[in-house]
This record gives C-alpha cells, structure tokens and sequence, in this order.
C-alpha cells in the first residue's frame, strides 16, 4: 500500500496473507497486498441468537433479525491492534423506532475496557437516521456525538469504517470523515493503544433511550426488523500476532497519509460538523460543567 492516501479496499484481506507480507517485508517503505473473498463465518462467529442471523448468498452478506423474542450479535474470531475495519451496512426501513444497529471494537477487558462505537439509532418513518458514536480509552467513555445523516441508509448499502492508528481514531461513512479523535497522550488524555479489540455487531431494542431519549417506544407490529452486512473489510496486527506489528510504523494505516486528514477530508469533516452535529458532549455543560479536557485540546 503506497504511503500516500488511496481509496481502502471493499474486499476482505486475508489477516494470514498480510502478516506473512509483514514478516518478510518489514524492511520496505511501503506493502501491497491482495486480497481474495471471503464468507462471514471465515472470520467471525456468532455470539447471540444464531437464529436471528441468516448467511445470504454463501455466506458474503448476512441478514441480522429483531423481533419479540431476540435481537442478535456476532463479533470477528479475531481481535487486533490498530488497523482499519470497515462493513457496508443497510438498515432497518420504515418506522425502526427503539432499535439499535451497532457496529463497534471492544477490548472486552470490563472497566478498563477500550471501545470504539458506531451506533444507528432507529427513528420514525420520515425522519432521519441517528448516528451514535463514542470512544472508551481505559475505562472512561461518555464521549457521545450524534450527527443526522445526509442520506437514507435503509434504502442500499452505505460503508462504514474506524481508522485505528497510533495517530488519531476517525470514523468514517462512506469515506467522509464524521468524527475524529486525536491521540492527546502528552497532555495526560487517555488514548486507546496498548488493547487489542475485536470487532462486534449487534441488532437490539434499547427504547428506553435510543429513539428521542426513550420517548418513542418500539412498534412491535412492524417486527421483524431486519439490517443487512456485506464486505467486512478487516486489516490490522492480530492478537496474538507478530509481536512487532503494531510497533511498525510501516503499517499502511500508519504512513503519513493516514497521519491526519488530508485538504478535501478536513473540509467534508467541517461541512459535517457544521451541518449534521446534532449532539456533541463537548458543548454539554449540564452534563460536563468543566469541559472535558480532550474538548479543550481538540478532539
């Protein structure tokens, strides 16, 4: 992969065929690897509901189910350190009120634990998509934003993406930066790095709180609900793995183009902040009298 930006891959690299590139090349400035197809059990499991999960087309795409009697999850075989993993998602139709889509990396360590969240918040028919995100590093998280999305999700596949370096984390949607959060470890600001995490989906009810605070409760009449997954792109240092992969600033995902947004990246990154923030916990001053340090440093 050239050290200058390029559009990531939509197809899934294989973790195997990438480190044995790392191995043998670690010497060179730059790695290029291929990639081949690859089905959904190849590289993650089931961890809830296994009914409610339905493999389409061999298994390249799935469909995730919710209904009265369970929602479903599944999370990658894998867990890693620093890297890019991306899923092309289209979600619930219609009135999905009180559902929850979640898309997230978890180091599953309990209070220490290092997460990374996208969460599509379902709504009422006619209005706009909620994305969630939030970032945990050791333990401490409350660091809700909430932007409106531009399009309709539901109506075909959109890709989703968490860029994971040594650097700064950015959430992506459809390769438009919505979210950007800065390593500010000099200033004694937590920053997620020494955790290896998986990557995890869920389909769930939370309206107690998702759909306007809880106020618009889930109709059980539309049931089930369904969202759909294809192209689960992964690439990152597994764990375990090569000991020195996530030290190798050599890595793709490290190299200088990924080191900050590039021109036309931090102007769609304004024009969302300036157009489709509809929550930021930074500007919360009734949950967060004094503003959060990494606020002041810039997040």
């Amino acid at each position: 992969m050239p050290t200058t930006m390029a559009t990531p891959r939509t197809s899934l690299i294989r973790f195997s065929t990438l480190y044995l590139f790392l191995n043998l090349l670690a010497w060179a400035p730059s790695l290029l690897v291929w990639a081949r197809p690859a089905t959904f059990l190849q590289d993650f499991r089931v961890t809830w509901s296994d009914s409610h999960i339905k493999q389409i087309d061999g298994g390249r795409s799935i469909q995730l189910v919710l209904d009265q009697s369970s929602g479903c999850g599944f999370v990658s075989k894998n867990q890693f350190l620093f890297g890019r993993v991306s899923m092309k998602i289209k979600l619930i139709p219609g009135d999905s009120a009180g559902t929850v889509t979640a898309f997230y990396m978890n180091s599953n360590t309990d209070n220490v634990r290092d997460e990374l969240d996208f969460e599509f918040l379902g709504n009422r028919s006619g209005q706009p998509y909620t994305v969630q995100t939030n970032v945990y590093a050791h333990g401490k998280g409350n660091r809700e934003q909430r932007i409106n999305l531009w399009f309709d999700p539901s109506a075909d596949f959109h890709t989703y993406s968490i860029l994971w370096n040594h650097f700064h984390v950015v959430f992506y949607v459809d390769e438009v930066p919505i979210r950007v959060y800065k390593n500010n470890e000099k200033r004694g600001i937590p920053y997620p790095k020494s955790q290896s995490m998986g990557v995890y989906s869920t389909l769930w009810e939370a309206d107690n709180w998702a759909t306007r605070g809880g106020l618009e409760k889930i109709d059980w009449s539309k049931a089930p609900f369904y969202a759909y997954y294809k192209d689960f792109d992964i690439e990152g240092c597994p764990v375990p793995g090569p000991t020195n992969c996530a030290s190798n600033l050599r890595n793709w995902w490290e190299g200088p183009g990924y080191q900050q947004l590039d021109a036309i990246q931090a102007r769609r990154y304004r024009w969302v902040r300036m157009n489709h923030v509809i929550y930021d916990y930074c500007a919360d001053r009734s949950r967060f009298p004094i503003i959060p340090p990494e606020c002041v440093a810039g997040v």
